[in-house]
Protein backbone atom coordinates (compact mmCIF):
# COMPACT_ATOMS: atom_id res chain seq x y z
CA UNK A 1 0.00 0.00 0.00
CA UNK A 2 1.37 3.36 -0.93
CA UNK A 3 0.68 6.43 0.58
CA UNK A 4 1.69 8.56 -2.42
CA UNK A 5 2.98 7.96 -5.92
CA UNK A 6 5.54 10.09 -8.23
CA UNK A 7 4.67 10.51 -11.35
CA UNK A 8 5.59 12.42 -14.72
CA UNK A 9 2.40 14.17 -15.93
CA UNK A 10 2.00 15.09 -19.74
CA UNK A 11 1.38 18.47 -20.78
CA UNK A 12 -1.62 17.02 -22.12
CA UNK A 13 -3.09 16.40 -18.74
CA UNK A 14 -2.30 19.80 -17.30
CA UNK A 15 -4.05 21.56 -19.97
CA UNK A 16 -7.27 19.07 -19.14
CA UNK A 17 -7.23 19.99 -15.85
CA UNK A 18 -6.97 23.37 -16.32
CA UNK A 19 -9.43 23.36 -19.48
CA UNK A 20 -11.69 21.09 -16.91
CA UNK A 21 -15.13 22.59 -16.97
CA UNK A 22 -15.14 19.72 -14.49
CA UNK A 23 -13.49 19.23 -11.10
CA UNK A 24 -14.83 15.88 -10.84
CA UNK A 25 -12.67 15.13 -14.11
CA UNK A 26 -9.73 12.71 -13.75
CA UNK A 27 -6.48 15.19 -14.66
CA UNK A 28 -8.29 17.71 -12.43
CA UNK A 29 -8.41 15.22 -9.55
CA UNK A 30 -4.61 14.30 -10.75
CA UNK A 31 -3.68 17.86 -10.63
CA UNK A 32 -5.38 18.00 -7.67
CA UNK A 33 -3.35 15.08 -6.14
CA UNK A 34 -0.33 16.76 -6.33
CA UNK A 35 -1.37 19.96 -4.53
CA UNK A 36 -2.35 17.39 -2.00
CA UNK A 37 0.88 15.84 -1.35
CA UNK A 38 -0.79 12.56 -2.35
CA UNK A 39 1.15 12.40 -6.22
CA UNK A 40 4.50 13.72 -6.49
CA UNK A 41 5.31 15.13 -9.57
CA UNK A 42 8.70 14.25 -11.42
CA UNK A 43 10.37 16.71 -13.83
CA UNK A 44 13.17 17.87 -15.48
CA UNK A 45 14.21 21.01 -16.99
CA UNK A 46 12.40 19.66 -20.56
CA UNK A 47 9.73 19.13 -18.79
CA UNK A 48 9.27 22.23 -17.19
CA UNK A 49 10.01 24.37 -20.40
CA UNK A 50 7.74 21.96 -22.77
CA UNK A 51 4.82 23.03 -19.58
CA UNK A 52 5.46 26.47 -20.27
CA UNK A 53 5.62 26.55 -23.80
CA UNK A 54 2.15 24.85 -24.49
CA UNK A 55 0.33 26.59 -21.56
CA UNK A 56 1.42 29.98 -22.67
CA UNK A 57 -0.17 29.14 -26.38
CA UNK A 58 -2.39 31.83 -27.41
CA UNK A 59 -5.17 29.13 -27.79
CA UNK A 60 -5.45 28.32 -24.25
CA UNK A 61 -7.14 30.93 -21.95
CA UNK A 62 -4.92 30.56 -18.96
CA UNK A 63 -3.58 33.93 -17.34
CA UNK A 64 0.00 34.42 -17.02
CA UNK A 65 -0.56 34.28 -12.85
CA UNK A 66 -2.51 30.74 -13.41
CA UNK A 67 0.54 29.05 -15.71
CA UNK A 68 3.11 30.65 -12.83
CA UNK A 69 1.36 29.06 -10.14
CA UNK A 70 0.99 25.77 -11.67
CA UNK A 71 4.52 25.57 -12.62
CA UNK A 72 5.79 26.53 -9.28
CA UNK A 73 3.62 23.85 -7.22
CA UNK A 74 5.68 21.33 -9.81
CA UNK A 75 8.67 22.74 -8.81
CA UNK A 76 8.00 23.43 -4.94
CA UNK A 77 6.12 19.60 -4.77
CA UNK A 78 7.87 18.15 -7.12
CA UNK A 79 11.18 15.97 -7.54
CA UNK A 80 13.85 17.07 -10.47
CA UNK A 81 15.14 13.42 -11.73
CA UNK A 82 17.26 13.26 -15.09
CA UNK A 83 16.95 11.11 -17.79
CA UNK A 84 17.25 7.64 -18.10
CA UNK A 85 17.98 6.70 -21.76
CA UNK A 86 15.04 4.44 -23.53
CA UNK A 87 16.64 1.82 -25.43
CA UNK A 88 14.48 0.40 -28.16
CA UNK A 89 11.80 2.52 -27.70
CA UNK A 90 9.60 4.06 -31.05
CA UNK A 91 8.55 7.64 -30.45
CA UNK A 92 5.54 9.30 -32.58
CA UNK A 93 6.70 12.33 -31.45
CA UNK A 94 10.37 12.73 -30.32
CA UNK A 95 9.70 15.39 -28.07
CA UNK A 96 7.55 12.84 -25.85
CA UNK A 97 10.52 11.02 -25.18
CA UNK A 98 11.59 13.14 -22.21
CA UNK A 99 8.24 12.02 -20.22
CA UNK A 100 9.32 8.43 -21.06
CA UNK A 101 12.99 8.51 -20.10
CA UNK A 102 12.60 10.87 -16.80
CA UNK A 103 9.86 8.31 -15.15
CA UNK A 104 12.06 5.79 -16.07
CA UNK A 105 14.78 7.92 -13.24
CA UNK A 106 12.77 6.77 -10.33
CA UNK A 107 11.76 3.01 -9.59
CA UNK A 108 8.09 2.62 -9.19
CA UNK A 109 6.82 6.12 -10.82
CA UNK A 110 4.59 6.51 -13.67
CA UNK A 111 3.70 8.48 -16.77
CA UNK A 112 0.17 9.82 -16.96
CA UNK A 113 -0.94 10.34 -19.93
CA UNK A 114 -4.15 11.31 -22.46
CA UNK A 115 -2.43 9.66 -24.95
CA UNK A 116 -1.14 6.44 -24.60
CA UNK A 117 -1.01 5.94 -28.49
CA UNK A 118 2.33 8.08 -28.25
CA UNK A 119 4.36 6.18 -25.87
CA UNK A 120 5.63 2.70 -25.47
CA UNK A 121 2.75 0.42 -24.28
CA UNK A 122 4.00 -0.03 -20.63
CA UNK A 123 2.43 -0.77 -17.28
CA UNK A 124 3.48 2.24 -15.90
CA UNK A 125 2.01 4.39 -18.51
CA UNK A 126 -1.09 5.01 -17.35
CA UNK A 127 -4.11 7.42 -18.08
CA UNK A 128 -5.10 9.86 -15.66
CA UNK A 129 -8.28 7.51 -15.30
CA UNK A 130 -5.83 4.70 -14.28
CA UNK A 131 -4.11 6.75 -11.78
CA UNK A 132 -7.13 8.05 -9.87
CA UNK A 133 -7.91 4.70 -9.43
CA UNK A 134 -4.66 4.06 -8.11
CA UNK A 135 -4.91 7.37 -5.66
CA UNK A 136 -8.42 6.21 -4.47
CA UNK A 137 -6.80 3.57 -2.86
CA UNK A 138 -4.71 5.64 -0.50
Amino acid sequence: MHDKYYAVIDTNVLVSALLGASYMSNPTKVLQAVTDNRLIPLFNDEIIEEYKEVLSRKKFPFSEELIDTVIQTILTDGLYVDRTTAIDELFPDSKDMVFYEVSLSKDGSFLVTGNLRHFPQKSFVITPAEMVELLEKI
